[in-house]
């Protein structure tokens, strides 16, 4: 027979042995894609205005045609790297199996630590922002920002206290 009889429990892992690897590699979660967008339109918004500016003393000052078309160039090389910078999904958490890291955040007092050296994890509100916090042992804290990073709440709370389970050695009771 392949699986349990109908009715019948399912075979317990005995309590000694350590739980299974986990075969997924790290979890990474990239800023919301609101604050992308907003990232994104505030700095066309910002190239736009230099490159006018630019046109506009250019016309004022009589500046030759080469000046306007360069500063037109550099604009277009300004939005190209713009949507590269904030437009691709890079992360700004990565959790796996030893710790966690945090880029781009200015929340994050740590910018990494292992599993076994987070205390805690807890839900707090910063400067009006919903954070979940992770106090360290030593002291210092990573504050994470919810809604700044993209996916549910709960999904990045239930990620995180996985993780931190794990690293601990902690299973959870099903």
């Amino acid at each position: 027979m392949g699986g349990p009889l109908r009715g019948c429990n399912r075979p317990v892992p005995d309590p000694v042995s350590p739980p299974p690897p986990s075969s997924a590699g790290p979890v990474d979660f990239a800023l919301a894609p609101a604050l992308r967008l907003r990232l994104l339109g505030s700095g066309l918004v910002a190239i736009g205005l230099v490159v006018a500016l630019g046109v506009l003393v250019a016309w004022v000052v009589d500046l030759p045609s080469a000046f306007v078309s360069g500063l037109v160039v550099l604009g277009a090389a300004g939005v190209i790297a713009l949507g590269l910078l904030v437009g691709l999904r890079r992360w700004v958490l990565r959790l796996d199996e030893t710790g966690y890291r945090v880029r781009v955040l200015r929340t994050a007092e740590a910018r990494s630590a292992r599993w076994t050296d987070v205390l805690d994890l807890q839900t707090a509100t910063v400067s009006g922002t919903r954070c979940l916090v992770l106090r360290l042992r030593d002291g210092r804290t990573t504050a994470l920002p919810v809604d700044a990073i993209e996916g549910d709440p709960v999904a990045l709370t239930e990620a995180l206290t996985t993780h931190l389970d794990r690293g601990h050695g902690y299973r959870r009771l099903r």
